[in-house]
């Protein structure tokens, strides 16, 4: 698979920032970014399901009105501290680019959880739907937790 086709004209400009403390809230975040330039867009990700429902995932992702404009927050962001925490920042496509680079034989969906590419929704792909469903599968049988008991009537073999 060709790299260059999985980038199209607005990953160049798309930051993930990662490693974020519970307390750092979206407006906090745009103003530790927004010195670097003019932010189109931003992706704050929080829990839908579950106890920690409502509570920040602890990433996020920011959009540069420019390619200079993104890079010069990575460089100046990654790495620094914010309540303690080291940020993460690099460029959204940069995890899957490496990854495919790395293993060219890996296909989209195949693998562990965090190579799944979704669409601008957050959906995954049915491919990855497919591949998450047979991970959990072979986890449970691996667990013995998907063992059947056997009914009254069924002969034990």
């Amino acid at each position: 698979m060709d790299s260059n086709s999985l980038v199209d004209d607005k990953s160049d400009r798309r930051l993930y920032i990662g490693n974020l403390d519970q307390r750092i809230t979206e407006a906090v975040l745009i103003k530790m970014f927004s010195p670097f330039g003019k932010i189109v867009s931003e992706d704050f990700l929080w829990h839908t399901r579950g106890p920690k429902r409502g509570e920040p995932r602890g990433f996020a992702f920011i959009q540069f009105n420019t390619k200079e404009e993104a890079e010069l927050a990575k460089e100046k962001m990654h790495g620094k501290f914010a309540c303690g925490r080291p940020l993460v920042v690099r460029f959204a496509c940069e995890k899957y680019l490496v990854e495919s680079e790395a293993n060219p034989s890996k296909t989209i969906g195949e693998g562990n959880k965090s190579s799944f590419v979704g669409n601008s929704s957050g959906q995954m792909s049915r491919s990855a739907k497919i591949a998450a469903i047979k991970n959990k599968l072979k986890a449970l049988e691996d667990d013995g937790s998907c063992l059947k008991k056997p009914r009254q009537g069924d002969k034990i073999t």
